[in-house]
């Protein structure tokens, strides 16, 4: 099992509260196996095997407790008297009346409450409403690329092992497979789980196909502007006619089941968030390379995807810049309102490329933190702009 260090912090940062801490993500990403490093972490400090109970919503059996008053009523049998008993939920959207059991198992002194989700349903306002206040989202995302390598510590070869990691998956269970068309079965299983699981069935979609044509065509234009208008009319020009309303649905599916993420736009010099064109990104390359093959030209993109979901795992709210007539790829905001920027490009060894990526971050005039990322291995600074090696600074070297 990989350590995935950033998030058991948070975990042990709310552990003993009254808070529900509620682990979100793409399903695959790591949540079952968090729990796991969480729960021998637990073992560790002293905590006895049977003060944790743990429940797999999706395995087989258990389903006679996907409705809630039976769960509820099997917890309540394991608990341990006078002591304190970490519960943990795998899969909690499976539970007929979830929100409901969570609400009271959330009351009570002696329990210490983790769950998992792969749909956004899950944070509805009729769980806000029972819980308002009193639970914690940890949103986890796929192996980072730090996470990736730590896989394989004696690899020195950093551009190689990106390539992988965008072609073959960040998914962890991939790590394990050898031969990348059983990867991409395992990704296509993922991908068919998704569609049909958490999006068609929650969201009452009939027609599938047209789901995965849009799920497909977002997967193409990641990193690109677009709007619900602008992909309603570009699917309808190829031939495959949908209302708008239709897109805003399987979209609104795509970001609840955590495939897609979305990035707004933010005006840099009149400080404030603009409600057209979005940028959207995938939550795992390796989905697109399943789906779409490799496209020509696309690197840039898929650079840009790895830094967006680099940023928001460091803790940033992320949005794409817009000044005067020119873009910077991310205006980021960490949690005490500070902000920094950043570009992204694969190269800069031209001067005209060079000054292209420059001259909208030289436009902002505040005095606040500016990047330039690039797989260059050229760094520097230049008029108060840092340019960092990419791959370095998703290691966490060379700088911020």
């Amino acid at each position: 099992m990989i350590n995935r260090p950033a998030y058991l912090e948070k975990l042990h940062k709310w552990r003993d509260t009254d808070l529900v801490k509620i682990v979100t993500g793409i399903r695959r990403c790591g949540k079952s196996t968090l729990f796991e490093l969480y729960q021998n972490e637990l073992k560790q400090s002293g905590t006895a095997r049977e003060q944790i109970i743990s429940i797999n919503l999706e395995d087989a059996d258990n389903y006679e407790l996907l409705e809630w008053k039976a769960l509820h009523t099997h917890i309540e049998s394991l608990l341990i008297p006078n002591k304190k008993n970490y519960v943990f939920l795998d899969e909690i959207q499976q539970v007929d009346g979830a929100q409901r059991l969570l609400s009271s198992l959330r009351l009570k002194p002696n329990i210490d409450l983790y769950v998992t989700g792969s749909n956004a349903w899950l944070l509805s306002s009729e769980l806000a409403t029972l819980i308002t206040g009193r639970y914690i989202e940890i949103n986890m995302l796929p192996l980072s690329f730090a996470e990736y390598m730590s896989a394989f510590q004696n690899e020195a070869d950093t551009g190689r092992k990106y390539a992988d990691y965008i072609s073959n998956s960040s998914l962890p269970r991939t790590l394990t497979l050898k031969d990348r068309r059983d990867i991409q079965d395992y990704i296509m299983g993922i991908y068919s789980t998704i569609v049909q699981k958490d999006i068609a069935f929650h969201h009452g979609i009939r027609d599938i196909s047209r789901l995965d044509s849009v799920a497909r065509f977002m997967f193409d234009n990641i990193g690109s502007e677009t709007s619900i208008r602008n992909i309603s009319n570009a699917m309808t020009s190829g031939g495959r006619k949908i209302h708008q309303q239709t897109v805003e649905s399987y979209l609104n599916g795509l970001l609840g089941s955590y495939v897609l993420y979305k990035a707004n736009r933010y005006d840099i010099k009149g400080k404030q968030h603009l409600l057209t064109n979005a940028k959207y990104y995938l939550a795992d390359i390796g989905l697109r390379f399943a789906l779409l093959g490799n496209t020509p030209g696309d690197a840039g993109h898929i650079l840009e995807n790895v830094v967006y979901l680099e940023l928001l795992r460091r803790g940033y709210k992320v949005f794409i810049g817009k000044v005067e007539t020119r873009e910077v790829d991310f205006v980021v905001q960490n949690t005490g309102g500070e902000t920094e920027y950043y570009q992204v490009a694969l190269t800069v060894l031209e001067a005209k490329t060079l000054n292209h990526e420059l001259e909208p971050l030289r436009k902002i005039k505040d005095n606040y933190p500016k990047y330039l990322l690039t797989r260059d291995w050229e760094t520097g600074s230049r008029d108060g702009i840092r340019q960092l090696n990419v791959l370095d600074w998703l290691l966490g070297k060379g700088g911020h």
